[in-house]
């Protein structure tokens, strides 16, 4: 019998290795585990393994999208992508075809490559069975609950209910340290609380 390994064989030690990857990134009010974490996880796998990713965009479909903002109307694209993604083990020549969709909106010039990040980064994440929750128990990032971290000074910003609670998080932060986020947070916060006329 062989000692040597198939691609699938290959890919179940990849996904044996890489068991949960917590999220790196706040935008848009929601967090996400980045490409740059997944391919830093992932790559070096892969090339211990002698396996290629082979990637191929087999169609896009744009439309624009205008919307209203509340410093006026804003127009972006929706790019949808299908593509093939081709595991290639390297020694064998054996490959594993996967066909996979995804969305991305963004400016005009970056409506297709947020796409093709999108794609890659899911692929990845849904192809191994990669839980991105950080509460998960075999997460390696998973947070020790008997570590209470104090929080930042950014983070007490996003959770003041109030502006006396800005008051007090004021007090605390160091001259010219983040104050600015906290001015705009007294203003946005000052716009919540105003009653509408």
């Amino acid at each position: 019998m062989s000692d040597k390994l198939n691609l699938y064989q290959k890919l179940a030690k990849i996904q044996e290795q890489v068991l949960g990857l917590g999220k790196d990134k706040t935008a848009f009010g929601y967090k996400y585990v980045t490409g740059s974490k997944v391919l830093d996880n992932i790559k070096p796998l892969m090339v211990s393994n002698g396996i290629l990713l082979k990637q191929e965009v087999l169609t896009i479909d744009n439309a624009r999208q205008d919307y209203a903002t509340k410093n006026g109307n804003k127009s972006e694209i929706l790019s949808k992508v299908m593509m093939r993604f081709t595991w290639v083990d390297v020694d064998s020549g054996e490959k594993d075809e996967n066909l996979f969709g995804a969305n991305g909106q963004n400016d005009w010039d970056k409506g297709v490559g947020s796409a093709l990040t999108y794609a890659e980064r899911y692929f990845l994440l849904k192809y191994f069975h990669i839980n991105t929750d950080e509460d998960d128990i075999d997460n390696p990032d998973r947070k020790d609950q008997s570590e209470s971290q104090p929080l930042s000074n950014e983070q007490k910003i996003q959770n003041a209910t109030d502006l006396s609670n800005l008051a007090e998080i004021w007090k605390s932060i160091p001259p010219g340290a983040e104050k600015d986020a906290l001015m705009a947070a007294k203003e946005e916060m000052k716009i919540k609380l105003t009653p509408k006329q």
